[in-house]
């Protein structure tokens, strides 16, 4: 991972950008063509807002024919493509390129069908997530995948990134709640994968096209799984005395058989910070606080309401607080929702990360990140999806700073390597975009890399789809003296206990 500081430079080729421009405005509405620095610097980045670029050009297709003839005289001139939606991302897979266009699908974002028979819903690739669940509530169904951001974030990018959320837990990421994607491959030749079924035949490409951040394909149309509103919710939150009588505590619930609808933990410093900034009367002398969510018929949510009590309680749970009604589950789910927002009255700058680690692991992987932010010197505040080991560590920092910056950025590969070592990986949900993609070199071997490299070449023969993101060359690896944790060649002799 690296930050980098300091505003974006043009280095696009001026002349290059004038005559790109004057034929893209053959295929497009003048207004969908920005080639003005003004209009260009609001896309240098996505949300990971540390690597910053300027784009040789931006177009906004309103169409999917004017999308489809873009990509054909990108293909035909043989210049890349950067796909990008909201800009929610946080891993930087949409940060331009003074050598690409960027292709902005957010004008396609249309809800085309809500299918309540066969529970589905069609939609283009700029339609925001929670219009989804908004537009089929009115069916008695709704869209289970929920990322932080699904008031802005759109379903192509959520595809792209195979997003997650609060409801991962029991509901799967992106890759568990869609059936069919069309997409433009590098030629512009729209492909159908997928089909209305839960299975099809042949292999399975919609795996292979979910979260593959923009490299394989530009999405112009998914199909979503649509699920029925649960009959009854509650919203448990209870605190606990340490972050290991919570992450067992995590283990208790899980190991009993129930998968709740949502597990989510804050640690003590995100909790200090959220109550700072909301005032909602939480429990400061705690070291963490567990959000529970059971959703279901109403005789299945109060029994494992009852028992989810009793697996808290041998661990110490205390201050338990339910939610029934949605205001009151709204109310609730606002300290964890709050935690990045809060943050800005405790620092200039933070970092947000993301990994994974088994479930058995939390406690471990939090001790240690919490001996890591002493060894560093940098606070680091914990909020993330405790139902399924995706952690967040937030770190807290000063980019004015030199000292803080170099800090930051081996306090985060410290992470990273810890989570890989515990048998994790190096995203749960946000990708690899840039930020992660020399760290894989930690997570794949040589060979795997390579069958990476030959199906990239598959899709895109040329490499002109969102070139340089996600997954690195065995050559950059071998160049970095790549580690590959799997293969044992980072010891932690500490974790033979575990």
């Amino acid at each position: 991972m690296t930050i980098v500081i300091g505003p974006s430079v043009d280095h696009a080729d001026p002349v290059q950008r004038r005559r790109l421009a004057t034929e893209l405005r053959k295929l497009l509405p003048d207004h969908c063509v920005l080639d003005q620095l003004e209009q260009l610097q609001p896309f240098e980045c996505d949300a990971m807002t540390s690597a910053r670029e300027i784009p040789l050009l931006v177009v906004l297709p309103e169409t999917l024919q004017q999308l489809q003839a873009v990509v054909r005289y990108a293909h035909e001139i043989g210049i890349a493509l950067i796909p990008r939606g909201a800009g929610t991302g946080l891993s930087g897979g949409a940060t331009p390129r003074p050598d690409a266009v960027m292709l902005v699908v957010s004008k396609l974002s249309r809800i085309l069908k809500i299918d309540a028979e066969n529970r589905i819903a069609i939609v283009e690739p700029g339609v925001c997530n929670l219009a989804i669940s908004e537009a089929a509530a009115a069916e008695g169904l709704f869209y289970a995948p929920d990322p932080s951001s699904q008031i802005a974030s759109s379903i192509g990018g959520n595809v792209a990134e195979n997003s997650g959320g609060v409801h991962c837990v029991k509901y799967g990421l992106t890759t568990h709640n869609i059936r069919q994607i069309k997409y433009l491959d590098p030629t512009g030749e729209l492909i159908t994968i997928g089909g209305s079924g839960l299975d099809g035949a042949g292999y399975d490409l919609m795996a292979v096209m979910t979260g593959s951040e923009g490299m394989l394909g530009v999405i112009v149309e998914v199909t979503v799984n649509l699920l029925p509103l649960p009959e009854s919710v509650v919203l448990l939150q209870a605190a606990f005395p340490s972050m290991e009588q919570a992450g067992e505590g995590v283990m208790s619930i899980i190991s009993a058989g129930i998968i709740p609808a949502g597990l989510e933990m804050m640690d003590q410093t995100a909790i200090e910070v959220v109550e700072n900034y909301i005032h909602m009367d939480l429990p400061l002398d705690a070291e963490a606080i567990l959000l529970i969510e059971l959703d279901g018929t109403d005789a299945e949510v109060e029994a494992q309401l009852e028992q989810v009590k009793t697996q808290i309680g041998e661990y110490q749970a205390y201050d338990l607080r339910l939610a029934r009604s949605e205001q009151e589950r709204i109310q609730l789910w606002s300290g964890r929702k709050s935690a990045f927002p809060a943050m800005g009255q405790v620092t200039t700058d933070f970092y947000i990360m993301d990994a994974t680690v088994p479930r058995r692991h939390l406690a471990h992987a939090l001790k240690r990140i919490v001996e890591l932010s002493n060894q560093y010197e940098l606070r680091v505040a914990n909020v993330f999806h405790a139902g399924d080991g995706n952690l967040h560590p937030l770190i807290l920092y000063d980019a004015s700073i030199a000292d803080e910056v170099v800090r930051t950025e081996a306090l985060a590969d410290e992470v990273l390597t810890l989570c890989l070592a515990l048998g994790g990986t190096l995203s749960g949900e946000h990708g690899l975009g840039l930020e992660k993609l020399d760290k894989a070199c930690d997570q794949f071997s040589t060979v795997e890399l390579e069958q990476f490299e030959r199906l990239k070449r598959v899709f895109d023969p040329d490499g002109r789809l969102n070139p340089g993101k996600a997954i690195p060359t065995p050559n950059r690896c071998a160049e970095l003296g790549g580690l590959h944790v799997h293969e044992g060649k980072i010891p932690f002799p500490e974790l033979e206990r575990l």
